[in-house]
């Protein structure tokens, strides 16, 4: 699965952990940025963009989150603070709780780049996926429906979970 993703993180071994994922994925890491100037310098071509909230520059994640989305980058955010996002933030996919097991944050960015390129993929279950997202889709997948966790029943994933590619490393982002 390719595709160009952006890191919007200060914390750099968190980046660099990300990074690592993306790069066994067959995912390209764009660049790393902790505070919003870097992450729109970055933004040019990007795929989908991973958003912390509170960077270096302040609580700047909804922001630039924003702006990407209004750039075609599919957003998702990944913070300890989800409750800072409220309702969520046009225009921008969801919210994944820190911390995450790898295997989390690979079944999100599956769910992220398959809403860019409009496929129909089941949101995974830690992904709180924005109301708005649901409704804003791509402009070629104006017709699609994504499905919720809750859709499926709010199914929760079992400690130890392990994926279709047989068991899930341990680490933590």
């Amino acid at each position: 699965m390719s595709a160009r993703v952006l890191i919007v993180e200060d914390e750099i071994l968190v980046a660099i952990e990300i990074e690592t994922v993306l790069g066994e994925m067959g995912m390209e890491a764009v660049g790393i940025a902790a505070d919003s100037a870097s992450a729109l310098k970055l933004a040019s071509d990007v795929d989908v963009a991973l958003v912390d909230i509170n960077l270096r520059d302040g609580p700047t994640g909804p922001l630039i989150g924003c702006e990407l989305a209004a750039k075609g980058v599919t957003v998702l955010f990944m913070t300890a603070n989800p409750d800072q996002l409220g309702e969520g933030v046009q225009g921008t996919l969801g919210v994944l709780s820190k911390p995450v097991a790898d295997f989390e944050l690979r079944e999100a960015l599956e769910f992220a780049v398959a809403r860019h390129q409009a496929r129909h993929v089941p949101a995974p279950v830690r992904l709180q996926v924005f109301s708005n997202a649901l409704s804003a889709s791509p402009a070629n997948a104006s017709a699609l429906q994504w499905e919720t966790p809750f859709e499926r029943g709010g199914r929760q994933a079992p400690t130890g979970a392990r994926s279709s590619r047989g068991a899930v490393p341990q680490r933590s982002v």
